[in-house]
């Protein structure tokens, strides 16, 4: 294995590029990774919306290469699809309102100025209730920390009521403790209090781009999974990935706007907001006025398939256990338009994970020395939708349950910049910690934990589902230090391409990087498949309650 470092970044558009190393191998192996993304992001892909016609062309693409690379189906029926069926809603905001009720005067509210209506979870159609705020909204009685239950408002207050909270948390919570909060607990904690609904605002510093972006994907579909016939069963032995049904009031506030709901309560956003950003804790209080709001949306159904496919193993006392290499194959399809462009390609995010899953089933396929454990290579569908596809899989594996002993995920891994540094989602949770780190060591890799555990980047990656259902997992970023330059190129692309028209095959990208990446997530694979001991949560981990 060669370690050059190219001198240059190579964009799509350029054929070639002189690199400094003596040979050019990691290009070569780049140009082959970017092909794929080239297929995926392509114009004629229209985005891969969840359940799409591109999405199904996508998903053609992706089961074509494993068949070349030998790799066995591990769908359903034989194949290599596992169907994944979804309810669909599209909140119409020019049919919709929402307003501001106090002592009596109603204060219309614009929606995508002021505040978005949510379309993932299903909405009430009509709110008129009191306001109150409960700080960071954090549900963790474990941790003795319960935003929902305080001297200043208590549980029993809470009913009928829609509760409004700030992004973050205080510092002595543990950032991924701070994001798990955000998801099944929280909303299980709004129904078992008999709230109406939530209001949330993000603080600017958390956010990843302005919020004229932010409003622009209300206009997107939200989904979520439909109903199985076994969900009671699924929910009994994995409690994290039950689904919350009811239909309740859900938005978010612009912050730039957020004075509004503050007004006449004796405290200000401002204020509030300098507590968050220094993580400091927050009061709760009645906000001393109420929302009315009208939410009118089409609803639908889809069908989109993960894929999956694996290389058994040779061991035959571990073949029957499988680590999971993964990616999510969708994006967010045509929507309003940025710069005079529809088409969110979603190049990086993340057509550049599956390339790498595709480049490293390849890998194995050439490799003479098949790996212990067997390799399981799933591409999920709708993660842009609430890590949807990946949720349905961890709670209905096609293999064995309790068969999958690691999963190593992928998602806008972003080779940006020289290969120097990886931050790892779960890092510090699990005894894959090791093996992360001595292959990062082997390839002169730093890796480290999240900087940004406020970003919940946690909980926003396909690797959180498997999480919640006890399988030690990791996801993968290239990292950085504060203040380098790889750090304001991270946080220009966020600011510039995230979520937006410009994540298409005209960026920037370091073709060198991402075939180190490659080569280093090949070799964690193969260790983590052909280490003996089994992975598991430390002792130390919160998630450890999770594991079976």
């Amino acid at each position: 294995m060669r370690w050059f470092r190219s001198m240059c970044v190579v964009a799509v558009s350029v054929t070639s590029c002189v690199s400094l190393a003596a040979g050019s191998s990691d290009e070569e192996r780049g140009k082959a990774w970017w092909a794929h993304v080239q297929y995926l992001a392509d114009d004629s892909m229209r985005g891969r919306l969840t359940g799409s016609e591109e999405y199904l062309k996508a998903a053609a693409y992706v089961v074509d290469k494993f068949k070349s690379y030998g790799m066995e189906p591990a769908g359903l029926n034989g194949g290599f699809y596992q169907a994944v069926k979804f309810d669909v809603q599209r909140v119409l905001a020019d049919k919709s309102s929402m307003s501001l009720v106090a002592d009596g005067k109603v204060e219309p509210l614009a929606l995508g100025t002021d505040a978005i209506l949510g379309t993932r979870a299903a909405q009430a159609g009509k709110v008129d209730a009191p306001l109150v705020f409960i700080g960071y909204g954090l549900h963790l009685p474990e941790a003795k920390y319960d935003d929902f239950d305080s001297a200043e408002v208590p549980w029993a207050s809470l009913k009928g009521k829609v509760v409004v909270y700030i992004n973050g948390g205080p510092t002595d919570l543990p950032g991924p403790l701070k994001s798990y909060a955000r998801t099944a607990p929280f909303v299980k904690a709004l129904r078992d209090a008999g709230a109406a609904g939530a209001i949330s605002i993000p603080t600017p510093k958390s956010m990843d781009f302005g919020w004229a972006r932010v409003a622009s994907g209300a206009s997107q579909p939200g989904m979520r999974l439909a109903a199985t016939p076994d969900a009671a069963s699924v929910a009994a032995k994995h409690p994290a990935l039950a689904d919350e049904r009811g239909a309740m009031f859900s938005a978010t506030f612009n912050p730039a706007e957020a004075e509004k709901l503050f007004a006449g309560t004796g405290h200000t956003f401002a204020e509030m907001l300098a507590l968050a950003d220094a993580h400091k804790p927050l009061p709760r209080f009645a906000l001393n006025k109420g929302v009315r709001a009208t939410v009118v949306g089409e609803h639908s159904t889809v069908e989109s398939p993960n894929i999956v496919a694996k290389l058994e193993g040779s061991d035959p006392k571990l073949k029957n256990e499988y680590v999971v290499v993964s990616a999510h194959l969708d994006h967010l399809g045509v929507g309003v338009p940025i710069h005079g462009k529809t088409i969110y390609n979603g190049a990086m995010d993340d057509a550049s994970g599956v390339a790498s899953v595709l480049e490293t089933a390849k890998a194995f396929s050439e490799s003479k020395v098949r790996p212990k454990r067997s390799i399981l290579f799933v591409i999920f569908t709708a993660e842009e939708k609430g890590l949807l596809g990946s949720r349905y899989f961890a709670g209905h594996p096609t293999v064995p349950e309790g068969s999958i002993k690691a999963v190593l995920n992928l998602d806008m891994f972003m080779p940006i910049f020289p290969l120097k540094k990886l931050h790892v989602q779960g890092l510090e949770q699990s005894t894959l910690k090791i093996d992360a780190k001595k292959v990062g060591e082997e390839h002169h890799i730093v890796v480290a934990g999240d900087p940004e555990p406020d970003r919940n980047s946690f909980i926003r990656t396909d690797q959180y589902s498997f999480v919640q259902a006890g399988v030690p997992a990791l996801a993968f970023k290239f990292g950085w230090e504060a203040g380098s330059p790889e750090h304001k190129a991270w946080r220009g692309w966020l600011a510039e391409r995230y979520h937006s028209t410009a994540d298409d095959l005209s960026q920037p990208v370091n073709l060198v990087a991402a075939a180190q990446f490659n080569s280093y997530y090949y070799d964690l694979a193969r260790t983590v498949a052909d280490d003996p001991a089994t992975q598991h949560y430390l002792d130390t981990s919160f998630f450890k309650r999770f594991e079976k």
